[in-house]
């Protein structure tokens, strides 16, 4: 993508609506604009790593054996009086009368529909164990919205849901939920903790939040970092063929980890001190267990083996799309912007031509930028007429894990300049040997 042709509206100041790093960055760095409180419009860059990070949740759902589908947006209220939800969750849920008069609502979340779904199609235990999940536009009626996509009202989530036949099927299905999220959070270069949490209105016994480490996070976090190296193993944690995992799981719920509103300084003196930690987390989701819950009244039923017919144990998870995007951004940035991981980038490189309008800085871009593309990498070059420091300013604000420096007087020696943003350092290579270390870093990604 060349940028002269791109729609990038980078902002110079700090806009003084922004209290948090990741607001203050995304509207800096042109990838969101407010069109109300708590509801944004995502602008192209925005929107590119969106799409980054949804895919990353689809491939690791699909890779557990989760079947992807997609409900509606807007829900009829009967399926929330069926389960005793309407009337019970509460003043964020949006309730809304069509022309008919009939209740309908802005789905917050999906069990009350997608155990519908479940019962008009499913009967057997035979059918059994399933697992269905969408990535969806969700509305929460905060009465307080802000920090940007961190707190907002309108926000992308993906919930999945599992049926199970017995409770220790269910549990199953929570252990590979884990697992997939932990893999989830690592592509995306990002430290998560799981850690035991109050279930709220979706209610059940068990469930678990993850927690981003970030130095701007939301809350305190008191852990056991044996946790995050249990997490750094994830991706060697494979589902056998009936989509179980490891009781490596089992692991997870015994370690420490609490937030400031939960934290016990007695339980936490019995870690050992080498293994005791502080710092800050941010909320990017959440599974849980609440077997039958929803499955009862609402007529979710299966018929086991011996000809009865019992309902159904059922979990939900979540992990927070549009707000993991605010979240990697608060676990990675400087004070110059935003350091994309090499997983969520919205291009992998960038092109910078310091002396615009020379022949042999174009042509050499030119090639740079075709080179990269017959790769399979589409290079974001400025080939604006603008200053140096302007572009490298544009560069760092918004944060490409890469980036080419070309003008005269490398190019006079056979170089051009290759710098990570991550660390800052930069090495002088020919535009070949840049291109082939650029490809090897996303080979296979």
């Amino acid at each position: 993508m060349r940028l002269s042709r791109y729609f990038l509206p980078v902002l110079k100041e700090n806009p003084a609506e922004a209290q948090i790093v990741s607001h203050r960055y995304m509207l800096r760095a042109g990838m969101i604009k407010q069109q109300a409180a708590g509801i944004y419009s995502w602008l192209p860059m925005g929107f590119r790593v969106l799409r980054r990070i949804e895919e990353i949740v689809h491939q690791e759902q699909i890779r557990a054996g989760h079947i992807p589908l997609l409900m509606p947006t807007l829900q009829p209220a009967d399926l929330w009086r069926e389960s005793g939800r309407y009337d019970d969750y509460g003043e964020e849920m949006l309730r809304i009368r069509d022309r008919h008069g009939r209740d309908m609502l802005y789905g917050p979340t999906n069990e009350e529909m997608i155990t519908d779904i479940f019962r008009a199609h499913v009967g057997s235990y035979k059918d059994l164990p399933l697992t269905l999940y969408h990535v969806q536009w969700k509305f929460r009626d905060e009465i307080r919205p802000r920090f940007g996509v961190m707190r907002g009202r309108e926000f992308l989530m993906k919930d999945g849901y599992n049926f199970d036949v017995t409770k220790e099927d269910a549990l199953h299905a929570y252990n590979r939920h884990m697992v997939s999220y932990l893999r989830t959070y690592e592509r995306m270069g990002l430290t998560a903790i799981p850690m035991r949490a109050a279930s709220g209105p979706i209610g059940g016994d068990n469930t678990h939040e993850f927690l981003v480490l970030a130095s701007t996070g939301e809350s305190e976090v008191f852990y056991d970092d044996r946790v995050t190296d249990l997490k750094l193993g994830a991706r060697d944690i494979d589902y056998d063929d009936k989509g179980q995992v490891a009781k490596v799981c089992e692991e997870f719920t015994t370690l420490y980890a609490r937030t400031d509103e939960t934290h016990d300084e007695a339980v936490f003196a019995n870690v050992p001190e080498a293994h005791r930690k502080v710092g800050r987390g941010i909320e990017v989701g959440q599974i849980f267990y609440f077997g039958t819950k929803y499955s009862e009244p609402m007529g979710a039923t299966v018929v086991t083996p011996d000809g009865t017919r019992v309902p159904v144990h059922m979990g939900s998870h979540g992990i927070g799309v549009s707000r993991l995007l605010g979240a990697i951004i608060e676990a990675s940035h400087d004070d110059k912007g935003i350091i994309w991981p090499e997983g969520v980038t919205p291009f992998p490189v960038g092109i910078v031509n310091l002396k615009q309008g020379d022949g042999a800085a174009d042509a050499a871009c030119d090639a740079l930028y075709a080179a990269l593309r017959a790769k399979g990498l589409e290079a974001l070059y400025d080939d604006r007429d603008e200053r140096a420091g302007a572009k490298f300013a544009t560069m760092d604000l918004i944060g490409l894990p890469w980036r080419i420096t070309v003008g005269p007087r490398g190019l006079a020696a056979g170089k051009v300049e290759l710098t990570s943003r991550a660390t800052g350092t930069s090495e002088e290579m020919s535009p070949e040997a840049a291109i082939d270390r650029v490809a090897q870093i996303y080979a296979g990604r």
